[in-house]
């Protein structure tokens, strides 16, 4: 995936573009990673929300060039036993209307399927993927994957998309690895917001020592040791990724507001 020049229409939409992205993690602790961090560097505020811990999340999109919605323990069915999720699940659908950038990762994208409609559930034969697992783009996929890649992993859920979302990236073992649904809203079932310090917590955790020995996951050791092998490649996808990602929204901004591509001119 080439990233594209922009045009002086863009730089001058870019410019007065909202430059705060809405980040929604659920837990005290979650932190946005490389996703964060690749964010801020190119200038953007995090406005960081919790609905699981009671953060009310914004009804105005207008003030936000993107929202990303974080992993979490939990899984998207929760509606009916956690407020916060239920709450996540009703608000998405807004998000996507309004055009605003969506970048599900994880649960995020797994809340996203549901939210518009499709299915999140357990592999049939209890299988999970934890550590790096391989992906291949979809033909329409070859747009925004440069080929088969090794990604991060940590889910023991899956996703079947619904008719309105276009599958982008597979694998054999869970056949929605990533997928588009309309112009600017994103879900991926893998990680690249995790660093290594964060692999290093995530896999020494109590909750670790439950996962690790499940059907799909890789050990601690090997996790860690490939860390350095497949993290470069998948850090400059994400970091190309979010250029064109947050372009759907200056894209977007350009439609509805003819005025503002004529006043770049």
């Amino acid at each position: 995936m080439s990233p594209r020049k922009s045009s002086p229409n863009n730089t001058r939409l870019r410019e007065i573009a909202p430059k705060k992205i809405a980040i929604v993690v659920h837990q005290e602790h979650s932190r946005p990673g490389r996703v964060g961090a690749l964010l801020e560097k190119r200038g953007y505020e995090l406005h960081r929300l919790c609905p699981n811990l009671g953060c009310n999340l914004p009804e105005d999109m207008s003030d936000y060039a993107g929202v990303v919605i974080f992993g979490g323990p939990m899984s998207a069915n929760d509606c009916g036993t956690l407020a916060g999720i239920k709450c996540e699940l009703e608000w998405i659908p807004k998000v996507v209307e309004a055009g605003v950038p969506y970048l599900g990762l994880c649960l995020g994208a797994q809340l996203l399927t549901r939210a518009v409609g499709g299915k999140v559930a357990a592999h049939p034969e209890g299988r999970v993927e934890i550590g790096y697992v391989d992906i291949e783009p979809t033909e329409a996929g070859r747009e925004w994957f440069p080929g088969p890649m090794k990604v991060d992993q940590w889910h023991r859920e899956g996703m079947e998309l619904p008719a309105c979302c276009e599958l982008l990236a597979t694998n054999d073992t869970y056949p929605v690895q990533g997928f588009r649904c309309g112009d600017s809203a994103f879900g991926f079932q893998f990680h690249p917001e995790v660093t290594l310090e964060m692999k290093e917590q995530w896999t020494s955790s109590a909750r670790a020592s439950e996962r690790l020995v499940l059907p799909g996951a890789m050990p601690r050791e090997q996790h860690l040791a490939e860390h350095p092998i497949h993290d470069p490649p998948l850090g400059a996808w994400i970091d190309c990724f979010l250029d064109r990602w947050l372009a759907c929204g200056v894209a977007a901004a350009a439609t509805d507001a003819p005025e503002l591509a004529l006043a770049a001119d």
